[in-house]
Formats: C-alpha cells, sequence, structure tokens
C-alpha cells in the first residue's frame, strides 16, 4: 500500500504536492472530478476565489493554490472552478502541511450553493406564487358573482319576456318549467295548482309527458314549509307520500307561487345533481312573484333589462381588466427574472474580465512569437465574448422597461431590431429575415408594451415555419400613421378570425396559452391603433399594425 493509498477512500478530493511545488499524488476523486488535471500551473489557472481580488500584477494573487502552497500554516478558501466547457463548481479548498508534503482537500459544494440559491428563488417565487393565488381567488369570486348573477337575470328576464308575450297560463307555465329545468339539471318538473282540501295539489302542467290532473301530497313539515311561503329542499326516496319509491335518492326542490301572500300552487323540481340553494334562493323567490304577480311583469322586465346591460359592460371590463392583470404580472415577472438574470450573469462576467485583463498582461510579457500571437487572439476574442454578453444583458434590460411607463418617443425600426436580437435563437440558420425599414419620424408610444407586441408575432412567425423560410418585415410612414406589416412564409392560420381572442390558440396542449395576440390586440388598442391579419393555409400569415403617429 503507498504511501498515499488512504486517501482513495475519502468521498472528497485530495491533491498532495511537495514542497518544490510538485504534483505527488491525486486520489480517484481527484481524477474524476479533475480528468484535464495536467499540472499544478495550469490546475491553478482555473481556480479562484469566489470574490474576485483587487487588479493587481502579481498573478498569485488571484490564485488559491498558489496561496495555499505559499502559506506556512493551514490554508482554508472557498473557490470557483472553472471547466474547459465554461462551467463552474464551488469547492471548499483545505490545506494541511505534513512535514514537506502540504495535502489540499477539495470539498464540492456546488449542490449546497446551487440549493441555497434555489431556496431563495422558490421563496420568492412562492411569494409571487401566493400573490398571484390571491388575486386569482379574487377574481374566481368576481367572476363566479358575476356568472350568478347573470343565471339569475336570464333567468328572471326569460320569465318576464314570457308573460309579457303571452297571456296564456299553460304557455307561461311551461316555459317557466323548461328554464328551471334547465337551471338544476331537473330530469322531471311540474307545477301543481292548491286544491280547496288542505295539503293537496293537483299536477297541471309538465315538461314531460305525466300524468295530469293528479293529485299530491306531502308531509307535515314539507306542507309547513310551502304554507309559510319557504322554499323546501330535500334529498328524498319519493317525490310525494302517493308516488313509487325512486331506486336511488334525489333532490327535491318545492317552490310556492304566492300572489299577495296566497298560495296559488307549487313548481316541483326534481334532480340528481347535488345543489346548494344559497346563491339561487333570491331567483326562485323571483320566478315564484313573477308567475303570482303577472301584472307587474312589466315594470320588472324594464328594471331587469338595465341590469343585464349593466352586468355585460361589468363582464367586458372584468375580462379587460383580467387580460391587463395577466399582462401586468407577466411584465413584471419577466422583468424580474431578468433583472436576476442579469445580476448573476454579471457576477461571473466579472471575474472572467477580470482574469482576462490579468492574462492580456501576461502575453504582453511572452517572447515567444507564435505563442504570442495565439495567446493574443484567444484574448481578443474572449474580450469579444465578454463586451457580447454586457450587450445581450443591456438589450434584455431595454426590452423590459418596466419603469417606463409614461408614453415615450421612440425609434420603432430600432425596437423591432432590438426584439429580433431577443429572439435570435428562434430564427438563427432557420428564418431569412428581410428588412424593408421606411424613415421614420420617432413615434410618441409606449415602446416596451411595443415590444410585446412585435416579440408574439414574430416568434409565432417562427414557430409556423417548420424548416426553412423567411420573415419580411416593412415599417412606413404615410397620412401620420405608422403601419407595420411582418409577414411569414409558414403554414397559416385556420382560423385567423379567431386569433385575437383570449384562449384561442392553433399550438399543442401546454405549448401557447392563448392569451400572446389578445394582450397584443389591447396594447394597440392602448395606442389607439388596430391590429389585422391575413392569412392562407400552407402558404402563410401577414399581420398589419397601425398606430396614429401622435
Amino acid at each position: 500500500m503507498g504511501k498515499f493509498d488512504l486517501f482513495n477512500k475519502f468521498n472528497s478530493a485530495v491533491l498532495v504536492v511537495n514542497e518544490k511545488q510538485e504534483f505527488v499524488f491525486a486520489n480517484n476523486v481527484f481524477k474524476r472530478v479533475f480528468p484535464d488535471f495536467e499540472n499544478i500551473k495550469k490546475f491553478s489557472h482555473k481556480l479562484n476565489y469566489s470574490v474576485c481580488a483587487l487588479e493587481s500584477n502579481d498573478v498569485s494573487v488571484h490564485s488559491p493554490i498558489v496561496q495555499a502552497l505559499k502559506s506556512l500554516q493551514d490554508f482554508s478558501a472557498y473557490v470557483i472552478y472553472q471547466t474547459s466547457s465554461n462551467d463552474y463548481f464551488y469547492y471548499d479548498m483545505n490545506t494541511t502541511k505534513k512535514g514537506k508534503y502540504t495535502i489540499i482537500v477539495f470539498t464540492d459544494v456546488t449542490a449546497k450553493i446551487k440549493l441555497e440559491n434555489n431556496c431563495v428563488l422558490l421563496q420568492n417565487t412562492q411569494k409571487k406564487l401566493n400573490l398571484l393565488e390571491n388575486e386569482n381567488k379574487n377574481l374566481s369570486k368576481i367572476k363566479l358573482k358575476a356568472q350568478s348573477q347573470a343565471m339569475k337575470l336570464l333567468l328572471l328576464n326569460n320569465i318576464a319576456n314570457i308573460i309579457r308575450e303571452s297571456m296564456d297560463s299553460s304557455v307561461i307555465l311551461k316555459s317557466a318549467l323548461k328554464e328551471l329545468s334547465q337551471m338544476f339539471g331537473a330530469f322531471k318538473a311540474y307545477y301543481a295548482q292548491k286544491e280547496e282540501k288542505i295539503s293537496e295539489f293537483k299536477i297541471i302542467e309538465a315538461t314531460d309527458e305525466i300524468d295530469l290532473n293528479n293529485i299530491i301530497m306531502f308531509d307535515k313539515p314539507v306542507n309547513i314549509e310551502i304554507a309559510n311561503g319557504k322554499i323546501s329542499h330535500l334529498s328524498c326516496i319519493k317525490e310525494h307520500k302517493n308516488a313509487k319509491p325512486f331506486k336511488e335518492l334525489v333532490q327535491r326542490i318545492i317552490l310556492p307561487v304566492n300572489h299577495y301572500n296566497k298560495i296559488l300552487g307549487i313548481i316541483v323540481l326534481l334532480t340528481k345533481q347535488k345543489i346548494k340553494l344559497d346563491d339561487t334562493l333570491e331567483v326562485l323567490k323571483g320566478v315564484s312573484g313573477q308567475l303570482g304577480n303577472a301584472i307587474v311583469q312589466a315594470e320588472l322586465y324594464k328594471n331587469n333589462e338595465q341590469m343585464v346591460k349593466d352586468l355585460t359592460k361589468t363582464l367586458e371590463e372584468l375580462k379587460d381588466t383580467q387580460l391587463k392583470l395577466i399582462n401586468s404580472e407577466k411584465m413584471a415577472s419577466l422583468g424580474q427574472l431578468i433583472a436576476g438574470v442579469a445580476h448573476e450573469i454579471n457576477t461571473p462576467i466579472a471575474s472572467i474580465k477580470s482574469n482576462n485583463e490579468i492574462i492580456k498582461k501576461i502575453i504582453s510579457q511572452i517572447k515567444n512569437e507564435e505563442v504570442f500571437e495565439l495567446l493574443e487572439e484567444i484574448n481578443k476574442i474572449d474580450s469579444e465574448a465578454i463586451a457580447r454578453i454586457n450587450r445581450l444583458v443591456v438589450s434584455l434590460r431595454k426590452f423590459v422597461r418596466l419603469d417606463e411607463a409614461e408614453l415615450q418617443e421612440a425609434d420603432i425600426n430600432k425596437e423591432i431590431d432590438l426584439t429580433l436580437d431577443l429572439i435570435r435563437h428562434e430564427t438563427k440558420n432557420k428564418i431569412t429575415i428581410i428588412k424593408k425599414y421606411g424613415n421614420l419620424p420617432p413615434i410618441k408610444c409606449y415602446p416596451n408594451m411595443l415590444n410585446q407586441v412585435f416579440m408574439n408575432i414574430l416568434v409565432n412567425a417562427a414557430h409556423a415555419i417548420t424548416e426553412k423560410g423567411t420573415i419580411t418585415i416593412e415599417t412606413l410612414f404615410k397620412n401620420n400613421n405608422l403601419t407595420v406589416k411582418i409577414k411569414d412564409n409558414g403554414c397559416g392560420i385556420k382560423e385567423p378570425e379567431k386569433i385575437f381572442f383570449a384562449g384561442y390558440t392553433t399550438k399543442g396542449v401546454g405549448v401557447g396559452t392563448g392569451l400572446g395576440l389578445a394582450i397584443s390586440k389591447k396594447i394597440i388598442e392602448k395606442h389607439k391603433g388596430s391590429i389585422e391579419v391575413k392569412s392562407e393555409v400552407n402558404k402563410g400569415s401577414e399581420f398589419f399594425i397601425t398606430i396614429p403617429g401622435k
């Protein structure tokens, strides 16, 4: 057994270096974790402190390995290792001096760091999710309330119309029974008028072909409820005393029909659905009042008609508000995400930039001309890559521009170019972009919102092209109107007239939300403009956006 073979039992990577700073031993974990290790010098260049050191001509300042070997005592540091594929791993580096040897142990804490970062991200995401859930709950309550109110108004208005259009009690009752059956999912519904004898009712109208003129009676507690004008709702096995039992329990609703506190009859509904009458009690009372007092139906109809108009307007406003909330939250989330991504990118880029500057100074001291030229070219390429990443981060921030809530002048051609830069991954090596930009004056608009419109249309166009194709973008300014045309030669749209409806999507389940173009239409309307589309299956689509110049 070798002097250092014991370290092969360690779960952490172990490297042993002698007093001449020469590599002596590496355990199996080290060889697996650092497969491209060649020597101490090259290895030290790939290790950096987690916090960038100050600029210095002394390379050793930036290398934890060099510092560990120089140190006369045990040394610890939190370091970052960059692989040849530009991946980053985090380690706790601890060194121990044993005679003429320095034992360096690398404990991988990458998963821990990522977990901590993910936990923070998860907490932030959970907070956002909780806010969204609360907003959705409020919206759902409003929606349910509006739907419930709509059902009430619809039922009341239908019956009011029936009463107004006909003086035939049979027509009125049959129509009312039909409406109530649809509302409660009733498999049987009939109207029974009050007989002279106490607690007896005779069936005179029904939705189905059942025996009319049948005399029916109920238990005493139900009779008391009917006498007091209360709606009876029970789970029962028999619909009345003399009826044959059902094979299963059914829900029975008995609605007294009153006229000036006098019981005229009852409406009986039988359904297999589980029903809660809390939200419909007012509806049933209204039906009872209308059927029992037809002389006031004209006034009721007039009031309800206005209520329907108000409800329709409220529903439309609710839809608009919902779209605005979705779009606002989407852009806010996107802005926060981009801010986080920009921060995460800037940290390693700062380290790379610092290292690149150091390498540039080292290269200038190399006397071998071939090596000098090679390293100088590599250094130049790295510098350009760093600059490109910085430009991309700036472009992302410009695209979101959450702080730009006011109208401002913008160069639309440049805004489209900005959007094209951000979706380059969708078009690269696949789609040819043809630009026919006109000479445009500055347009007063909300640039971040228009960028969202351009992105929705351009990404959809890219997705519509399965292999290779073209997207033509044309801009012009005429008669004080800005016009933007975006045309593709993709698969086209089967039902272009539905494309701007919220929820409509031509993409698969889980791929498209159906909100992108609906939100785009609202954005263009906010600019007092219009958006239209012409499309032909297997030939392509063309969008026309028009916005007033002032």
